[in-house]
């Protein structure tokens, strides 16, 4: 699908128009925010400043650990704060991006209200009593969405944006590799000329910690096979976000389609599942096998969850584990078994 101007124009300029002078206005990415969600924040955030003179505040809960992320907020100053230093009171106007109200994987309160919704994941949240709700499970990036909004608005997009916009396509699709549309790409295509590849350079290539590391040898140790599947846990982690990684990593395993990574953070288990088969709709998948333990989502070939209250003690985990692991197996139709050891 190409970009979607006409739909873009008409909806962005009514929801502009709708919290024109309505006060303060909170802009909420995913917990732990990756690129995508970052992106598309700073994007609304400009779009509103730009059509109406407000200053929106963004905020995410968790923490922003994984070192392209941390980099990225650096060198591009990305002005997001944490929710918990905020009084909630003050807003009048509530926006969500990357992520929908009672989905599990972001800290806003559900008793709250969301005036608006914008995201590229299938609707798995609560959106109801939403006002405003633009929801593209077709497109790869919810950066692809903001960047229609900005076009269709005629809001110049500097350096700085086209920057974050592009990065967060680029990571979100692997490069166009995985659930791009066409959409995405034209957007891709268009920013890279506007982006700043020496930034661009710094963010892929920044400075980790030695447990950076540590997980990486962790993840391989403990990682198990069953067949075409991936199993591993990283067990008590500071950087949640490390799941994922070692999930995108360790999905290059010769002969695995499908990879699955637990861990525990923040309080809650941590789970991140990856595959290669581009029919599986791996957010259904994560719901089913997570179940009643937690809360669960996702897209095509990408999914995640999480797991509270939990234990973090490693025989919890290990329980965790095989729980996960047998539940995951039955639902992609392989044997299960006590699975080979990677190394």
């Amino acid at each position: 699908m190409p970009l979607n101007l006409d739909h873009s124009r008409d909806f962005s300029g009514r929801f502009i128009e709708w919290m024109r002078g309505k006060g303060n206005i909170l802009i909420v990415a995913h917990d732990n925010p990756d690129p995508d969600s970052l992106a598309a924040a700073m994007a609304l955030q400009h779009l509103i400043l730009v059509k109406t003179g407000q200053q929106a505040t963004l905020t995410h809960g968790g923490i922003i650990g994984r070192g392209e992320n941390r980099m990225m907020v650096q060198k591009l100053e990305i002005p997001i704060e944490p929710i918990e230093s905020l009084d909630l009171d003050h807003f009048q106007v509530v926006c969500m991006v990357d992520t929908q109200p009672g989905t599990g994987n972001n800290s806003f309160p559900l008793t709250r209200p969301v005036h608006l919704v914008i995201d590229h994941h299938p609707p798995w949240g609560q959106c109801g009593q939403s006002r405003w709700v633009d929801i593209r499970d077709g497109y790869g990036a919810s950066a692809t969405i903001l960047f229609e909004y900005l076009t269709a608005q005629g809001v110049t997009i500097n350096t700085r944006l086209a920057t974050i916009l592009f990065y967060a396509i680029k990571s979100e699709t692997q490069d166009l590799g995985r659930e791009w549309s066409q959409a995405d790409r034209e957007a891709y295509l268009r920013l890279l000329p506007l982006a700043n590849n020496r930034i661009l350079f710094d963010i892929t290539h920044p400075e980790v910690p030695r447990e950076y590391f540590a997980a990486y040898s962790r993840a391989i140790r403990n990682a198990r096979t069953y067949g075409s599947l991936l199993v591993f846990n990283l067990f008590a982690i500071d950087n949640p976000d490390m799941v994922a990684e070692m999930t995108d990593f360790l999905l290059r395993v010769d002969g695995i389609k499908y990879a699955f990574g637990i861990g525990y953070a923040q309080g809650m288990g941590i789970v991140s599942f990856r595959t290669l088969r581009q029919d599986l709709k791996s957010g259904e998948l994560m719901k089913r096998v997570i179940g009643e333990l937690g809360s669960g989502g996702g897209h095509g070939m990408v999914a995640g969850g999480q797991i509270r209250p939990l234990e973090g003690d490693p025989a919890s985990l290990r329980r965790l584990e095989r729980t996960l692991t047998r539940r995951l197996l039955d639902a992609l139709g392989l044997p299960s078994g006590r699975g080979d050891r990677l190394v």
